[in-house]
């Protein structure tokens, strides 16, 4: 059975996903919302026919998987009775010629470690969606897939006939494979194959010794702050939700959903991640994105996801071709909700660039000019804070008055006055500060539920929403404030099993939610933390890092009963609520050191 134990592999430009058996089943090109090329994740067959580039190993018997430690290097071993091999995948990254070099590359360094290994290479691409076979032609070290839009060259120093008719052979000695754009290579494969993954696993090596960890949980953190840095798509500065579409929320639920762009709600939340950790870059690159972004807009609406290239129409239509993972379709290419109207995204513009206004790291330096751009968006977010939209879950079929996007537009106008006063706009400073003020008051009295003793979902609503943990995150209320607490209080008896939590208690487009939603289980243990409950959010935060994938990964869901992952993986949101955990609830290290 197909699960969610797939490693990742990328370079801030395209990804691959690998499952254990060393079959890289998932990677789209050019780009991460492009072709899907391996797709073998979304066949819904436990070994498909095409969609996918194995090593397969004759009599496989056992496998393991690990990534080089603090890398994005993946190693998979395979072991049978003939012998064992390791397959070493890399997505080259490094610096060259005085810039990063990233290019649509793949490598595979395939060794005997034991034994003589029967291997064969099983290279299965189509185009278009699976809808195209490719043609292949060949040379004398290399073989052309040739699609409709994109060719993909294979080179080798294993025997191209070996390749081509899929044969069994001895691996008696390493071999490497470069499949990437279809172009001659300037050496030998095996030459550049070993240059490619040193000087990659160089480059990680020094990206994670620059992070500012936590004492504890330092490999958690570093898997999750790799993951995140996979998901950039530094072209642009965007910031992709996963790197899959169409993996169901739940078994046979039709939540399948296209995460492969940048929301700008879960871009603010990775930005903060990898700030806590000293590393900004990535929100340099994603505040040239976001100002692009609300320049478009020229001063009107700003719809809540956008394309990696900043495309706005991201039309929704299902694949019939694709049965979906684990044949549990529909699989979806492209995503509804950038026609929905989500009133939190003018905060969360907003809180992704305020850093930038104040940290002296920087090099690039924001102006008035910009402050005057971002102040477009804070006049949206004034107009529209009290009126319906679908909200942060992005409820398809109806709308209303949200607290979390209400929160959302206080915490744009809020931080509008505070880079007001430090760019010396003095005016704007306080206007800004009244309209947060006027904003904040609205919430405290339409969103609190005296029936509830708790901050609901929506204006004189009465159901619970795990949404509302983030007025603390936000700096909206003190988490000590009674209500708040009450409202912790009820969200956990609403909502938690054991230390999963759901998104909320009332139905939605496709009934009842029956899984947790990894992220608002970190938001519960935050909020524990910040109110005084520290040693409960310890063991939410244990419990919670048990639920990763062998390779410290995790989806966008759990299933609190079986504890399997579901959702489109790897999952940003996810991801972050490790870091955050981790940072919030860690010893010191001056406590220990």
């Amino acid at each position: 059975m197909s699960t969610l134990n797939l490693g990742a592999i990328g370079n801030c430009s395209f990804s691959a996903l690998i499952d254990p058996k060393g079959r890289m089943i998932w990677c789209c090109l050019p780009r991460f919302d492009g072709d899907p090329v391996f797709n073998a994740l979304l066949v819904g067959e436990e070994d498909p026919d095409e969609g996918h580039f194995s090593i397969v190993l004759e009599d496989l018997a056992e496998t393991e998987q690990h990534y080089e430690p603090n890398t994005a290097v993946l190693v998979t071993r395979l072991h049978g009775a003939s012998g064992s091999l390791e397959i070493v995948d890399t997505a080259p990254r490094f610096f060259w010629r005085d810039r990063i070099f990233r290019p649509q590359t793949l490598v595979r360094r395939v060794r005997p470690i034991a034994g003589t290994p029967r291997i064969s290479i099983r290279m299965r691409p189509t185009f278009a969606y699976g809808t195209v076979r490719p043609q292949k032609t060949r040379g004398s070290n290399h073989v052309r897939y040739v699609g409709p839009d994109l060719t993909l060259r294979l080179s080798t120093d294993a025997p191209i006939d070996y390749v081509l008719d899929e044969t069994f052979f001895n691996l008696s000695s390493p071999i490497d494979i470069i499949v990437g754009p279809d172009e001659t290579l300037d050496g030998s494969v095996a030459n550049i194959a070993r240059d490619f993954e040193e000087r990659t696993a160089s480059y990680w090596h020094n990206w994670v010794s620059s992070l500012a960890l936590p004492f504890e949980w330092q490999e958690a953190v570093i898997r999750a702050a790799i993951t995140l840095k996979l998901c950039t798509y530094e072209p642009t500065g965007a910031i992709i939700a996963a790197m899959t579409t169409s993996i169901p929320e739940a078994p046979d639920s039709g939540r399948n959903w296209d995460y492969r762009f940048c929301w700008v709600r879960d871009a603010f939340f990775v930005v903060r991640a990898l700030n806590s950790l000293g590393t900004v870059q990535t929100m340099e690159n994603y505040f040239r994105y976001l100002m692009d972004l609300v320049a478009d807009t020229d001063g009107g609406h700003l719809q809540p996801v956008f394309g990696i290239g900043r495309e706005r129409q991201l039309t929704e239509t299902i694949l019939d071709n694709f049965a979906g993972y684990r044949g549990m379709g529909p699989v979806r290419c492209g995503n509804q909700a950038f026609e929905h109207y989500q009133h939190d995204v003018y905060g969360n513009v907003i809180l992704g660039a305020a850093q930038i206004f104040f940290d002296r790291r920087i090099q690039m330096k924001p102006t008035v000019t910009d402050f005057r751009l971002l102040e477009t968006a804070g006049e949206q977010a004034y107009a529209v804070y009290n009126t319906p939209d679908a909200g942060m879950w992005e409820l398809r079929s109806r709308s209303r008055v949200h607290t979390s996007s209400s929160l959302m537009c206080w915490a744009a106008c809020d931080r509008l006055a505070h880079i007001a006063s430090r760019l010396g706009e003095a005016a704007r400073a306080t206007q800004w500060r009244e309209r947060a003020d006027e904003i904040k008051a609205c919430i405290l009295a339409e969103a609190w539920s005296e029936k509830r003793k708790a901050f609901v979902e929506s204006f004189g609503g009465e159901t619970l929403d795990a949404s509302v943990l983030l007025m603390t995150e936000v700096g909206f209320i003190d988490p000590r404030d009674p209500r708040f607490v009450s409202t912790v209080d009820q969200l956990e008896k609403a909502l938690a099993t054991g230390p999963y939590m759901l998104r909320y208690e009332a139905a939605d487009d496709f009934g009842k939610p029956e899984v947790s939603f990894n992220i608002c289980a970190f938001w519960r243990l935050d909020a524990l933390a910040r109110i005084g409950r520290h040693d409960e959010a310890r063991e939410i935060f244990e419990a919670l890092l048990k639920t990763r994938n062998p390779l410290g990964m995790l989806s966008e869901d759990t299933h609190p009963v079986t504890g399997e992952m579901w959702g489109n993986y790897p999952q940003t949101y996810s991801m972050v609520g490790i870091i955050n955990g981790a940072r919030r609830l860690s010893k010191p290290w001056e406590t220990v050191v």
